[in-house]
């Protein structure tokens, strides 16, 4: 069984550096040190020009609702309903996630709304990045 019942993410070395970043509270993407297009997920290289030179980091953790559904299916570790969503964050990447401090309906749940991010510990290794309304509890 996997704590919180959740799937759990394969840690490479590519992502320890996320993985590490969100265990410490802290939402970590990649620039690339050519063309400073930031980027995630993770990867050695630059999406945008292919320059192998990136840095690390620490991202804002302010984001906006891009998309969303609403699943009323069961999922490990989620019980319907919940929200699938993609985050637009601050930095311009997009990430997918979970909406979570609010009611799972689409009346609480309106695009371009503003979102920060919280972490949920799942293990010693591994906290997820979800999302909730800024100015929520």
């Amino acid at each position: 069984m996997k704590p919180q019942g959740r799937l759990m993410p394969k840690i490479t070395p590519e992502t320890s550096h996320f993985w590490q970043g969100c265990k410490e509270g802290k939402l970590r993407l990649q620039r690339c040190d050519a063309c400073a297009h930031t980027y995630f997920p993770p990867r050695p290289f630059c999406p945008v020009c292919a320059h192998d030179r990136v840095s690390v980091v620490v991202a804002s953790g302010r984001a906006r609702l891009y998309s969303y559904a609403i699943s009323h299916i069961p999922a490990p570790g989620l019980e319907p309903p919940f929200a699938v969503a993609v985050v637009t964050l601050d930095e311009g990447p997009r990430m997918m996630t979970n909406i979570t401090g609010c009611p799972q309906e689409p009346g609480f749940l309106a695009l371009d709304m503003p979102l920060r991010v919280t972490f949920l510990d799942l293990s010693d290794e591994v906290a997820l990045p979800l999302f909730t309304p800024e100015g929520a509890a």
